[in-house]
């Protein structure tokens, strides 16, 4: 719905403004005045000589933004939005890294240099924690896909302004709002194609994911400590939020050009515009958090491995299948033995052997790294007492190897608080029923709090190290 007639009066750049318009609920509507040119900084003589050499259609570029609704208010309003969920999403996106173990040289990317954050030992308790950090990670990153297009959408004038920057330090501003532009665009298109499983981009996912967020990151800590000051002061300055269509205004003309120099009518109001990038968060939210929740697991609509595949004992998900791995059921038959080894002592046991050890039961979460996890009854033997058949009572760490021999996760090292965790277990049974081919039979392991790839299935060797 566009605004009633009015008359108008000039506005910056000859355009027209309402004049008479009925009061709004919210801040009166104001006359958009005309932008005082800012003066030129060292070295003045190069922007004045790009803003006389203007390139072709940018003033009609320039002319083409025309939404009265932007402004330094509703850019705040989002800004803040991100401002505070964004450094969740990249403080649990380290956290995950931490949490596949790069001491053991088992987190992807493997050698990142100068940019390696402080690593601890990743706590088994709460059973829980890889669940909610990388569920948090992948959910709030798919949430925020509407609010981030809102705020792409209300500065992107200023991407295309010209001269691109009227001083050194302008300059440095605008670079960081390229990168904070781009990095957030690569981050969100390369999560969401991973989570996916879509992978049509050329390079390895874990380094240009883990490069590109530290890249972002920095932009993200430049602009807030440049454009802070300014967001604070439109949010105390009069809210819009109020206001419907038909009284919608242009706020004053403001230096960063967010205000359209040429405004037309209004069909939407600022209430509106936060409206809709709500509500997209909000389906986005309804169709994802399923794959977190297992009551809530038919709503993952956006998931593809998220969806039990049928109501029985084994019917929840899984990543990799035993086809898919390469092992086949010559392999994991009566002829499969697990080889346990510490030091110069091995023992050798068949699936009944490991039936006949004392079973432990508990109910534990299997989280994957793109985002979807499942809470499951697991009966097996605890990891603890498998060490202590070859004398490692007390493990420093133990090396976990799988009949597959591909794959980034064939083999996984766990340390020696997830080894002796009560918990933790070589499972054999899940449910109540034997372990399926692609659920890892004829034994995997589940430890709490451990990444789903470090959960190795088809297990046939595990080595302790003192």
């Amino acid at each position: 719905m566009e605004a009633p007639a009015a008359r108008v009066g000039p506005a910056a750049g000859g355009g027209a403004v309402p004049t008479d318009a009925p009061p709004p609920d919210g801040p009166a509507p104001v006359e958009v005045a005309p932008r005082a040119r800012p003066a030129y900084a060292a070295p003045a003589r190069l922007w004045r000589a790009l803003d006389r050499h203007r390139p072709p259609g940018v003033d009609v570029v320039d002319r083409a933004w025309r939404s009265p609704v932007r402004g330094p208010w509703l850019t705040s309003v989002l800004g803040a939005v991100l401002l505070a969920t964004l450094p969740l999403v990249i403080v649990t996106g380290l956290l995950d890294w931490i949490a596949y173990g790069p001491r053991f040289d088992q987190a992807f990317p493997r050698d990142v240099g100068w940019l390696h954050p402080p690593v601890f030992d990743w706590p088994t308790r709460p059973a829980w924690l890889f669940r909610l950090t990388q569920g948090l990670h992948v959910t709030l990153g798919i949430v925020l896909v509407p609010v981030v297009l809102a705020k792409l959408w209300s500065v992107v004038p200023k991407l295309f302004a010209w001269p691109p920057a009227r001083s050194v330090a302008q300059v440095l501003e605008r670079l960081s709002l390229l990168l904070l532009v781009g990095g957030i665009l690569f981050q969100s298109v390369t999560g969401l194609l991973n989570v996916q499983y879509a992978y049509l981009f050329g390079f390895d996912f874990y380094t240009a994911h883990w490069y590109g967020a530290w890249i972002f990151t920095a932009a993200l800590v430049t602009h807030v400590a440049i454009k802070l000051p300014r967001m604070v002061t439109a949010l105390r300055g009069p809210g819009f939020a109020r206001t419907p269509v038909g009284r919608t205004a242009p706020e004053p003309a403001d230096p960063d050009g967010l205000v359209a120099r040429r405004p037309g009518p209004a069909t939407m109001s600022r209430r509106g515009v936060l409206a809709l990038a709500g509500g997209g968060a909000l389906l986005l939210a309804a169709l994802t958090v399923g794959q977190s929740v297992d009551a809530l697991r038919r709503t993952a609509l956006l998931l593809p491995r998220s969806r039990r595949v049928d109501d029985g004992p084994t019917g929840f998900p899984v990543n990799r299948t035993a086809a898919a791995a390469g092992v086949t059921a010559d392999r994991t038959g009566p002829g499969w033995r697990l080889s346990l080894r510490a030091g110069d002592r091995t023992v050798t046991l068949d699936r009944a052997g490991l039936l006949a050890l004392p079973q432990h039961t508990a109910t534990l979460p299997i989280a994957c790294v793109e985002g979807w996890s499942t809470s499951q009854t697991w009966t097996g033997v605890r990891l603890r007492d498998l060490a202590a058949l070859v004398g490692a009572a007390d493990p420093a760490a133990a090396r976990v190897r799988s009949l597959e021999r591909s794959g980034l996760f064939h083999r996984a090292t766990l340390h020696g608080g997830q080894v002796t965790d009560p918990d933790a277990l070589l499972a054999l049974r899940v449910n109540g029923v034997d372990l399926s081919p692609d659920h890892g039979f004829p034994a995997r392991v589940v430890v709490p709090a451990l990444p789903g790839v470090h959960c190795t299935k088809w297990v046939e060797e595990i080595v302790f190290d003192g």
